[in-house]
């Protein structure tokens, strides 16, 4: 692949992914960034939009951290250099930064996060730190100098009197500055520290794993949901005790059975863990439309060539069951059969919907009602 440096997808994920860095020169040849700095600061002003600020020297405090929505004159104050505005979900929000995750989808749809922008003057920086999440740095305006290296963790010292997790005795091992087109991979774990050169936007294409807790918490909540959940432990075959205080091994036996039971239903794990990982990060854009389209319509539409696409915000995967396919969107559920299976996959693949293909499918009542119901609750919608 071009944007990989020239290696394929399958080389990348053997030799680099969640293995080690890879600095990509071109990857995107004479790229254009969808967005200016003056673009970033009016959506980090708005509600619903995730934004921060950080401040190297904060009337003498180390890496202050700023929440926003900001006031628009709050950046007229700010220093002449070393600071940074992060507007995190861009995608969301810019159908153009959205459309660069089609590159990415040689790694599967639950595993991304968001691409979250980071606009800075000279000098601007949130200071050395590692990231527990893979990350693509794509360079998009202006240049970075990006010192990387070196595995951190918990253990790692970091600098007092901030909020962020900055690493304090931390040198790196490369230093490579990024043109725009320009692109760093970093694993998980991995310091870096990337430094402003001259006025600059980085978008970061974040890829998200959930973790232990995550995983356990999450399914034993979505266990505890189900209707079996209020049924109670019994003990038909109750024998006198020498010792009324005693806890039997045969108790603990049936207790172990009922959640050995419950975490080895892989159906039901499997539709957990859809709904968990296509659950979207905002709710304030995937909204209903102002008028909700009829499946006649929509089948209209699609035989005539409109092209469906989903929503900036929303997530799709799906999941072979056997005789049936889940798919997920948004953290719910569809489960599809027989004759609706191509569906699953084909609204999957990527964010433009192949309209050719989907216009034969779509003469099946159930799944024109389907698709309908996706654009009326926000999901999808046509060009």
């Amino acid at each position: 692949m071009d944007m990989l440096g020239g290696i394929s997808a399958a080389q990348f994920l053997n030799q680099y992914w969640q293995k080690k860095p890879l600095v990509i020169r071109q990857a995107f040849p004479d790229f254009q960034c969808p967005v200016s700095a003056d673009e970033l600061a009016g959506l980090a002003c708005e509600e619903g939009v995730e934004s921060r600020l950080v401040i190297e020297n904060d009337d003498g405090k180390p890496w202050q951290l700023h929440n926003g929505p900001f006031s628009p004159d709050r950046f007229s104050s700010l220093p002449q250099h070393d600071w940074t505005l992060l507007v995190q979900g861009l995608d969301h929000w810019v159908p153009d930064i959205a459309d660069l995750l089609e590159h990415f989808r040689f790694v599967p749809n639950w595993r991304l996060d968001d691409i979250m922008a980071s606009y800075a003057p000279k000098g601007g920086s949130v200071g050395p730190h590692f990231d527990q999440y893979d990350v693509f740095l794509l360079q998009a305006q202006g240049h970075r100098r990006w010192t990387f290296g070196g595995h951190c963790d918990h253990t790692s010292p970091r600098v007092d009197g901030t909020p962020l997790r900055i690493l304090s005795s931390w040198t790196g091992e490369e230093t490579v500055t990024l043109a725009p087109g320009d692109m760093l991979y970093l694993p998980p774990g991995i310091g870096h520290y990337g430094v402003a050169e001259d006025d600059c936007i980085t978008l970061s294409v974040g890829f998200r794993a959930p973790t232990v807790d995550d995983i356990l918490t999450g399914f034993t909540d979505f266990l505890c949901a189900q209707s079996d959940a209020a049924d109670h432990l019994t003990d038909p075959d109750l024998e006198v005790q020498h010792n009324p205080g005693t806890i039997a091994p045969e108790v603990i036996d049936r207790v172990a059975d009922v959640i050995h039971h419950k975490l080895n239903d892989r159906r039901q794990l499997s539709l957990w863990f859809g709904q968990y990982t296509t659950a979207p990060k905002s709710m304030e854009i995937v909204v209903p439309p102002d008028e909700p389209i009829t499946p006649e319509v929509l089948c209209e539409q699609v035989q005539d060539g409109a092209r469906l696409r989903w929503n900036e915000g929303s997530r799709f995967a799906y999941h072979d069951l056997g005789e049936e396919i889940a798919l997920f969107v948004d953290g719910e559920q569809y489960l599809l059969k027989g004759d609706a299976r191509p569906l699953a996959p084909l609204l999957c693949a990527g964010a433009r919907i192949d309209t050719s293909r989907l216009a034969t499918l779509v003469e099946d009542p159930a799944i024109g009602g389907l698709l309908s119901h996706l654009c009326n609750q926000g999901s999808v919608y046509f060009e």
